[in-house]
């Protein structure tokens, strides 16, 4: 993910993360969904959606810090980690229902469109979090991309989560800020004894992830565990950062990584070992007990839609063949001429012209390509949008103890207040992964115009709104981030970047056949790898991971072109309604200032667009 899966971002993985506790003080009894039964006014209703985001807040004290809203009132959050166990779980679950209760006894009528839609919003991601709360097992989000049945595997788990968080968004710039950090430190192997709990659990109802999945963890948890051991990211972190602040915080770290984090790993690496001994290499969700009606919930969690698996199949079929036709025009034009598609693309990826060094000089090319492509896209988006952001990020290599299990690359807005920029994670455990044919378009696609530029729209909105996040929606702009890259003439003197910027959306396509293939049609995950490689020609090194992230995250990879197809809908409609009067800047700026929303309330967004367009 983009899993930024979000939003494959840090800040999305935090927001996402599942059984989180409620704290002392949040707003949870009787009593308040009653004084809010039936709001009226604007006033009222926009009174409701601050609540419900404060109480979401108060279950995701992550969130508070990633969004720089941890001061004042929320100065405690700083402290705390989200309580991952099951009884922190049912917690959320029972948050979730009261103020779900609330916003569907809410009467929308004498509201404004944008606060209606926001109504509407939260209505539609508590009641699918609900849905999936009441399954047998899994981490469920709230409004967010992450969605896996197993609590701890190579991409999902505290252990991945909260080095990378203490390190990139928990600031230390105090005593108190680094007292906090030593608490959240403490939590961090309660944290992962809750995790523990809930992964016996599911093994006690016959749930046992794939053998393939569990050794790629196994490895990432040993790494961790050494790494705590030894003091590693954890120490340094805080070392690095109190210099100048008087204190033993890193001999404190040190105690508590070596003494409590180091311990809770090894629980549940013997846990997984455990596990690992019935395991069999049966990827999909089809072979797990409940796994058919897990895998329907992921897919409408991933798409906000109704589709079935064999719809959505057949749609990734239907969209893969139009872009390999256009695909297939441009590689002959280039000399490409035998074979299939996929074939072609395969030789393509084997030309030296369109390769990185390797090592750390292939590196150094990746960041200056990305460089480059940052600086023309920002000149071009006075051409696409209206209404203008500026957004502060930076370029971040993945932490490499994470790149084993993770995308080529995911990005994902900052902080409200700018001190935390958005950030633009990109996977360098091998230059292979990225190509020069393909890099701008991913780079577009996980920074500008995409994740972090939509992000920084739904910055201006209530703050439940900040917090809820719908993979159609993010991953579905992202790739319409993609196409306007192209429509505003990225590869207009660069045919072989726009083979590339084909591929990357019929890689999408492949990833509804894939997807549902695996988990719906009885697939193993090398059927899935040789779909990708033989039939799009996609890198083997990238894409076996990705079919590993299918295989943990079932359903994520579907809400991507689903998304992008809807926008794209929505456009040709706007179009016919609207004749000459259609713009598409403002088109653009409908989509985006409507915030990451399902798709059914994204269509009511255009209709917005289209009423007001007309006069």
């Amino acid at each position: 993910m983009s899993p930024l899966l979000n939003r494959r971002e840090a800040l999305a993985a935090l927001a996402s993360a599942a059984a989180l506790p409620l704290l002392p003080g949040c707003n949870s009894g009787p009593s308040s969904a009653t004084t809010a039964a039936k709001p009226k006014t604007q006033v009222d209703a926009l009174a409701l959606l601050d609540q419900i985001g404060e109480n979401y807040l108060c279950f995701a004290p992550e969130s508070a810090t990633s969004l720089g809203v941890d001061t004042g009132a929320r100065a405690a959050l700083r402290s705390q980690l989200a309580d991952r166990s099951a009884a922190g779980q049912q917690k959320v679950a029972n948050q979730v229902r009261q103020d779900l209760e609330r916003a569907k006894a809410f009467e929308t009528s004498a509201l404004d469109h944008a606060t209606r839609t926001s109504v509407a919003v939260v209505r539609s991601a508590y009641a699918t979090a609900l849905e999936g709360f009441a399954l047998p097992y899994g981490d469920i989000t709230v409004g967010s991309w992450r969605n896996a049945p197993y609590v701890v595997i190579q991409n999902v788990g505290a252990y991945l989560d909260v080095p990378r968080f203490l390190d990139s968004d928990h600031p230390v710039e105090n005593a108190g800020d680094a007292e906090a950090y030593l608490s959240r430190l403490q939590s961090y192997a309660k944290q992962l004894d809750g995790e523990l709990g809930r992964i016996q659990d599911a093994r006690g109802k016959g749930l046992v992830p794939p053998a393939f999945l569990i050794d790629k963890a196994l490895a990432q948890l040993r790494m961790s565990a050494k790494s705590a051991r030894e003091g590693g990211s954890l120490v340094e972190s805080i070392a690095r950062r109190t210099k100048s602040i008087p204190g033993n915080w890193a001999d404190r770290a040190r105690t508590i990584a070596a003494q409590e984090v180091a311990p809770a790993l090894d629980r549940q690496i013997a846990e997984l070992e455990t596990q690992r001994a019935k395991a069999t290499d049966e990827a999909g969700m089809w072979a797990r007990p409940h796994g058919d009606e897990f895998y329907r919930w992921a897919l409408k969690a991933s798409t906000t839609t109704s589709m079935t698996p064999d719809e959505v199949h057949a749609m990734g079929q239907s969209e893969l063949q139009q872009l390999h036709a256009q695909m297939d025009t441009i590689l002959k034009s280039l000399g490409f001429t035998n074979g299939t598609v996929g074939e072609r693309m395969n030789a393509l990826a084997k030309d030296r012209r369109y390769q990185f060094a390797e090592g750390d000089k292939g590196r150094a090319e990746i960041k200056a390509f990305i460089d480059n492509r940052l600086t023309w896209i920002r000149a071009q988006l006075p051409r696409a949008f209206n209404t203008m952001v500026n957004p502060n990020m930076e370029v971040k290599r993945l932490p490499p103890e994470e790149e084993p299990g993770a995308p080529t690359a995911y990005g994902g807005a900052g902080s409200i207040d700018g001190k935390i920029p958005g950030r633009y994670w990109i996977n360098l455990r091998d230059t292979s992964l990225h190509s020069k044919y393909s890099l701008a378009d991913l780079t577009f696609h996980e920074s500008i115009p995409g994740h972090i530029w939509e992000g920084e729209y739904s910055r201006r909105m209530p703050r439940v709104r900040q917090l809820l996040a719908f993979n159609a929606f993010s991953e579905g702009w992202a790739l319409y981030a993609q196409q306007l890259a192209d429509e505003l003439g990225a590869y207009a003197d660069d045919p072989v970047g726009r083979v590339g910027y084909l591929q990357a959306l019929a890689f999408r396509a492949c990833r509804l056949v894939v997807d549902t293939g695996i988990h719906a049609k009885r697939w193993t995950r090398e059927q899935g790898v040789r779909f990708f490689v033989e039939v799009n020609g996609s890198n083997p090194v990238e894409v076996a991971s990705e079919v590993d992230r299918y295989c943990s995250w079932p359903g994520q990879a579907c809400g991507y072109k689903v998304g992008h197809s809807e926008i794209n809908r929505q456009r040709e409609r706007a179009i016919a309604a609207l004749g000459q009067k259609y713009d598409v800047k403002a088109f653009d700026d409908a989509v985006v200032l409507g915030g990451n929303v399902p798709l059914d309330v994204l269509a009511k967004n255009v209709d917005e667009y289209v009423r007001t367009a007309k006069g």
